[in-house]
């Protein structure tokens, strides 16, 4: 088994729970952390010098969308709210094929592995007519090249433009198509064992793009296999609106009625709900993925997350699509996470240790994964370590840990650490060449984005 020495760590954060350790020596051996002491002096295969290095553990992304890593930062989507940004983009996300999904992907998890995530799901709800492949199979492998822990999501939609909903024909399926690929990648990649690589979430995309039926089907299918469920839900007021008018409910009491609420299930950003809904998520358990930067980016609200968290609803935080974010920066993300709370609730709002829980332990419980989230002796070995011996952190080492939040303007990782193999060395990532990727996935986003026009 291979054995790795994080040696005369400057900094350890563990979790909220516990001290931090200065000095202190980490060892990792094959995929969880055995050892975490001072002086340790085993026989190992790799040393790495840690003396100038925050060491975290590896962050969870709770929601994003790969396959949008394509079309950033768009002209005719910069200024646009939600509907009006969708509808347009749909028209190129059509074009998607298999290289664009699997570049796509590897370019979305290489950057995630870049600022400090180790587990990440993915929403991948569009499936254009002319793609037979296996796309969660594409995903898992682009995951395998880059050593990310991964639990994507099978999403779905099944109400098309025709049928009042936004997407074009073109990128739905029948609801008996959706149910049994549902079931055959459950069967084919998901794995709930310990230190699991790979899970399922089943993810119809959202009140507004799939039918009562399918939402009612797919939760009763994960029930019956044991996996997590996701939705978008109460991401903006016009939302709202349009649950009112085609079903006479709020989001959240359409999802009560539908059976899709509980412990076993989390929403993508969970704004727009009032008191009584509040109490209604707690008491059910249900998770919130919340997406500071989209929500900032298409101005679709504030979620309450100051509110959620002391009456116990587990949020945990996700970059969300890099067509409405624009990037998959995760350690952006818990600095943007901590400032967008204190704008509307002031500076004592949310303090660093609770962004950090959010965006690791909270994180994996949301996605149902044990062991991970926490430097502790017996859990995995997934760590994020930071250099902070670098000008822009100068002034800010009476607290290393905030000062990857307040300070600094590189948010990359000098090492990341996924079940114990480094696929992160000095900034770059380990199991692809970075150039080919950049070359390929902007010759793809050109195509896609001129078949369009």
């Amino acid at each position: 088994m291979a054995a790795l020495l994080l040696k005369d760590c400057f900094y350890i954060h563990r979790s909220s729970e516990d001290e931090p350790l200065t000095g202190w020596d980490i060892l990792v051996r094959d995929n969880r952390i055995e050892k975490i002491s001072k002086g340790i002096t085993e026989e190992v295969d790799r040393v790495i010098d840690c003396s100038r290095l925050v060491v975290v553990p590896g962050f969870v992304n709770t929601h994003h969308h790969f396959y949008q890593t394509l079309t950033r930062n768009l002209p005719g989507a910069q200024n646009a709210e939600l509907f009006d940004w969708l509808v347009y983009l749909y028209e190129i996300w059509k074009h998607l094929d298999e290289a664009a999904i699997y570049h796509s992907s590897l370019l979305a998890m290489g950057e995630l592995l870049k600022t400090g995530c180790t587990t990440s799901t993915d929403h991948h709800y569009v499936y254009p007519q002319g793609i037979s492949a296996d796309i969660m199979g594409i995903q898992f492998k682009a995951a395998e090249t880059l050593g990310m822990r991964f639990s994507p999501t099978r999403g779905s939609m099944s109400l098309s433009r025709k049928d009042g909903g936004l997407p074009p024909d073109s990128v739905v399926q029948t609801e008996d198509v959706i149910l049994k690929d549902s079931e055959r990648v459950i069967h084919e990649y998901h794995d709930n064992s310990g230190f699991s690589m790979r899970k399922i979430v089943l993810a119809p995309c959202s009140p507004f793009s799939v039918t009562e039926e399918l939402m009612k089907e797919s939760a009763g299918l994960a029930r019956q296999h044991g996996v997590r469920l996701h939705t978008h839900l109460a991401e903006t007021q016009d939302e709202n609106a349009f649950c009112v008018e085609k079903y006479g409910r709020r989001p959240l009491k359409l999802m009560e009625d539908w059976d899709f609420l509980g412990d076993d299930v989390f929403y993508a950003h969970g704004i727009h709900f009032n008191d009584d809904e509040l109490t209604v998520l707690s008491e059910a358990g249900a998770h919130i993925a919340h997406c500071p930067s989209s929500n900032m980016r298409l101005g679709s609200g504030i979620c309450r997350v100051a509110e959620m968290l002391p009456v116990n609803i587990n949020v945990g935080l996700g970059v969300d699509g890099s067509a409405s974010n624009d990037t998959s920066d995760l350690l952006g993300e818990i600095r943007n996470a901590l400032l967008l709370q204190r704008v509307h609730y002031g500076a004592a709002a949310i303090k660093t240790l609770e962004v950090f829980d959010i965006a690791t332990i909270n994180g994996a419980k949301l996605l149902n994964f044990g062991r991970i989230g926490r430097i502790r002796e017996g859990w995995a070995a997934d760590i994020a370590l930071f250099n902070v011996h670098k000008m822009e952190y100068c002034g800010s080492l009476s607290d290393p840990l905030a000062s990857l939040i307040f300070s600094g303007y590189n948010h990359g990782t000098e090492y990341t650490i996924v079940n114990g193999k480094v696929v992160v060395e000095k900034g770059v990532l380990t199991g692809i060449d970075e150039e080919e990727l950049v070359v390929k996935a902007n010759a793809i986003s050109e195509r896609m984005i001129k078949e369009n026009y």
